[in-house]
Protein backbone atom coordinates (compact mmCIF):
# COMPACT_ATOMS: atom_id res chain seq x y z
CA UNK A 1 0.00 0.00 0.00
CA UNK A 2 1.15 3.47 -0.49
CA UNK A 3 0.61 7.03 0.91
CA UNK A 4 0.39 9.66 -0.66
CA UNK A 5 -0.58 13.56 -0.61
CA UNK A 6 -2.49 15.67 -3.15
CA UNK A 7 -2.80 19.28 -2.72
CA UNK A 8 -5.59 20.44 -4.42
CA UNK A 9 -6.54 24.01 -5.51
CA UNK A 10 -9.87 25.70 -5.67
CA UNK A 11 -10.99 24.60 -1.90
CA UNK A 12 -13.00 26.83 0.09
CA UNK A 13 -16.06 24.73 1.95
CA UNK A 14 -17.02 21.30 3.09
CA UNK A 15 -19.32 20.84 0.16
CA UNK A 16 -15.72 20.70 -1.50
CA UNK A 17 -14.68 18.57 0.40
CA UNK A 18 -17.73 16.23 0.03
CA UNK A 19 -17.39 16.73 -3.81
CA UNK A 20 -14.09 15.03 -3.70
CA UNK A 21 -14.77 12.82 -1.08
CA UNK A 22 -17.41 11.47 -3.59
CA UNK A 23 -15.59 11.21 -6.58
CA UNK A 24 -12.72 9.27 -4.18
CA UNK A 25 -15.29 6.58 -3.43
CA UNK A 26 -15.77 5.44 -6.97
CA UNK A 27 -12.70 4.13 -7.48
CA UNK A 28 -10.51 1.33 -5.31
CA UNK A 29 -8.57 3.11 -2.27
CA UNK A 30 -7.62 1.69 0.73
CA UNK A 31 -8.37 5.04 2.99
CA UNK A 32 -8.77 8.22 1.93
CA UNK A 33 -8.53 11.56 4.00
CA UNK A 34 -10.18 14.96 2.32
CA UNK A 35 -10.06 18.33 3.86
CA UNK A 36 -9.65 21.78 2.24
CA UNK A 37 -6.98 21.89 -0.03
CA UNK A 38 -5.78 18.73 0.22
CA UNK A 39 -6.18 14.68 -0.05
CA UNK A 40 -4.21 11.95 1.54
CA UNK A 41 -4.75 8.80 0.36
CA UNK A 42 -3.99 5.22 0.67
CA UNK A 43 -4.23 2.63 -2.58
CA UNK A 44 -2.94 -0.44 -3.69
CA UNK A 45 -0.74 0.53 -6.88
CA UNK A 46 -1.80 -2.88 -8.88
CA UNK A 47 -5.10 -1.50 -8.34
CA UNK A 48 -5.31 2.15 -8.71
CA UNK A 49 -2.74 5.02 -9.72
CA UNK A 50 -1.61 8.44 -8.68
CA UNK A 51 -3.07 9.33 -12.24
CA UNK A 52 -6.70 7.64 -11.42
CA UNK A 53 -6.61 9.24 -8.10
CA UNK A 54 -5.88 13.22 -10.00
CA UNK A 55 -8.69 12.10 -12.87
CA UNK A 56 -11.27 11.69 -10.23
CA UNK A 57 -10.17 14.95 -8.08
CA UNK A 58 -10.14 17.03 -11.46
CA UNK A 59 -13.44 15.33 -11.93
CA UNK A 60 -15.22 16.95 -8.78
CA UNK A 61 -14.27 20.36 -10.32
CA UNK A 62 -10.53 21.01 -8.51
CA UNK A 63 -7.06 21.00 -9.74
CA UNK A 64 -4.45 18.86 -8.15
CA UNK A 65 -1.16 21.08 -8.16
Amino acid sequence: MTTKEFTIEGMSCMHCVKAVEIELAKIDLGNSQVSIGNAVVTFDESKTSEELIKNAIEEAGYKVV
